[in-house]
């Protein structure tokens, strides 16, 4: 969804209840305690102190329990009001190299910690633990993200000690990303992610020429690998990693460019929203609505959590 249609259509709270009532309640409003779908709309006439403006309660004898839209999300006790939650959601979504903190804080006029928490919100709300790569072809290979400078080379140069590692697996022909932060480049790590996110029934793996993935592909996948040398070529036929190296590029391109620096703790989710998105690529009208519908779902990501 584009941003002026996210001005247009959500420019009150009450439009933007109405969204979230129509993504948590398709088939009506029912109450969240017993589930019952009879249920009356409490109206206020006067102002007072409770300032929410849309209240529901159940009829049940039993439960008569009184309940808002956002009871029970991520949205419930906000001081963010609900528009600017909804501008943040289409900025991060259409923002194809990512939004620092720092930006989202200009946009919406807020202080730079309530634009940092609610950055890494919706990052949480962009998890996807359980992705399995099933295409016929799908590539792996590690990279290194950040670094410091380390001792110098001869002539005065310095080299780059890299400090995070990502693991990637991509689909070929247009197919799902998967981007996963590991400690170290040992089999021993690598394989369980490998095995996790990439199906049993695979056509081919290709990865390049280190010893690592052979040991890592031998036991789920025997005779379905094959490897490139990148001393010697980027390619030959088939056998190249070029799609899962041009899904690095646009992830460092956001890493670099536009965060500057990304935590080693929170590497995570930049790489839950980057995967996230560029699977979703195609689908750019439906990719706002189902972000807001697992913000509604989803657990809380509370800023004493965040910073622990």
């Amino acid at each position: 969804m584009k941003l002026i249609d996210i001005h247009k259509q959500f420019n009150t709270a009450d439009e933007c209840l109405d969204y979230l009532e129509a993504l948590r309640w398709p088939k009506g409003v029912c109450c969240i305690a017993c589930g019952s779908v009879r249920v009356s709309r409490i109206t206020r006439e006067k102002k007072g102190k409770n300032q929410r403006t849309r209240i529901y309660q159940c009829l049940e004898k039993e439960c008569k329990h009184q309940f808002s839209p956002t009871a029970g999300t991520i949205f419930h006790d906000s001081h963010l009001p609900l528009e600017k939650w909804f501008f943040a959601i289409a900025i991060i979504c259409e923002a194809k190299k990512g939004v620092s903190a720092c930006q989202m804080q200009r946009h919406l006029g807020i202080n730079y910690r309530t634009a940092w928490h609610l950055c890494h919100r919706i990052r949480e709300a962009m998890k996807q633990d359980d992705l399995v790569l099933d295409a016929e072809a799908v590539e792996a290979d590690e990279t290194y993200v950040g670094g410091r400078l380390n001792r110098p080379y001869r002539h005065g140069r310095f080299r780059r000690k890299p400090n995070d590692i990502v693991l990637g697996m991509v689909e070929r022909d247009g197919g799902r990303l998967k981007l996963v932060p590991i400690a170290d480049t040992k089999s021993s790590i690598i394989q369980p992610q490998l095995e996790k996110h990439i199906s049993q029934h695979v056509g081919t793996i290709y990865t390049d020429g280190h010893p690592i993935y052979v040991f890592a592909v031998k036991e789920k996948w025997p005779g379905k690998h094959k490897t490139i040398d990148h001393t010697k070529t980027y390619g030959i036929g088939d056998v190249y990693t070029n799609t899962i190296e041009n899904a690095f590029s646009l992830f460092k391109r956001g890493v670099y460019g536009t965060f500057h620096k990304v935590s080693k703790k929170h590497l995570r989710r930049y790489c839950d929203e980057f995967s996230y998105r560029f699977n979703r690529r195609k689908m750019q009208p439906e990719l706002f609505a189902e972000t807001t519908k697992n913000l509604l779902h989803g657990e809380r990501l509370p800023y004493k959590k965040l910073t622990a």
